[in-house]
């Protein structure tokens, strides 16, 4: 197997990495991935300690009238002098029809709490694991990835907890299809859809991130992002279909915000690409 000679790499190359063999890499990345896991696990445990207030309150929270969520809506309405928006009353109950349901529930619950609390971390684990392969100016053109992606991660938690999952919740707690079917809900049913709302919205929050990386390798431009904006919006419509309930208020919900960070991508790959070509230009200089 052929070698590049030292005099041949780039300037910028870290001269550490191409000592490492392919198994130490393996054994670098599994420890990362041990310590991400141990801060998920640490982060569960804790919740699942605190259930009074992690299931009680935060889970639960949705399914109450007095959700901050609905207090909001209805200091709107007053504001608006209407009270089509307020919601005082959620027709539901939720239930526990397995045996083992709620504990199920409150391991899966914690776990998601859990991935949610330590995504920083474990992000900022994986982001060392990556950062030492790249060229000095990668490192230094993703700067703050870690900040950022977390912060877009946390921005999209709180949007789908916030504002799709309450809103969610209304709509199929009061979606029938016959006066007679009452709906009682199953606290596995609940607490899945909850997840998948936060989870999701969570990811597709990365967006922006994504663009970034694309251009900066070359593979995205403004005028392609543009190109295919039509195509675009129907891929978000398809994700908001796959991965919120199978109801179109919580996909249109996921659906907006999207295509308004879509946009904002455009400006990201535009800001990007200015950028790269700058430099370019300097070093030929």
């Amino acid at each position: 197997m052929s070698t590049t000679p030292l005099d041949q790499l780039p300037e910028d190359f870290d001269a550490d990495q191409k000592e490492m063999s392919f198994l130490d890499h393996l054994e670098e990345l599994r420890w990362h991935l041990i310590r991400s896991l141990a801060a998920i696990g640490v982060f569960a445990i804790a919740a699942f300690i605190a259930k009074g207030f992690v299931f009680g309150k935060v889970i639960l929270g949705p399914s109450q009238p007095d959700f901050w969520t609905y207090q909001m809506l209805c200091k709107l309405g007053e504001i608006l002098q209407t009270s089509a928006i307020c919601i005082d009353e959620l027709p539901f109950i939720i239930q526990s029809r397995q045996m083992t349901g709620q504990f199920t529930m409150h391991i899966t619950s914690s776990f998601v709490v859990g991935i949610i609390c330590a995504f920083p971390y474990a992000f900022w684990e994986m982001w060392r694991f990556i950062a030492p392969g790249l060229y000095a100016h990668e490192r230094k053109a993703a700067r703050g990835a870690t900040f950022f992606v977390s912060l877009l991660f946390m921005m999209g938690v709180a949007f789908g907890y916030f504002l799709v999952t309450p809103i969610s919740v209304n709509f199929l707690a009061n979606y029938q299809i016959d006066p007679s079917i009452l709906n009682e809900f199953d606290i596995v049913s609940y607490v899945s859809t909850i997840s998948a709302l936060v989870l999701a919205s969570g990811i597709l929050f990365q967006l922006p991130i994504v663009v970034f990386f694309l251009t900066k390798a070359g593979l995205v431009t403004p005028p392609i992002l543009r190109q295919y904006r039509k195509h675009a919006i129907i891929v978000i419509l398809i994700l908001g279909a796959i991965l919120t309930p199978p109801d179109p208020f919580s996909q249109l919900l996921i659906a907006l915000p999207l295509l308004g960070l879509y946009q904002v991508s455009i400006y990201i790959s535009s800001y990007v690409l200015k950028k790269e070509q700058k430099r370019l230009k300097e070093e030929n200089l």
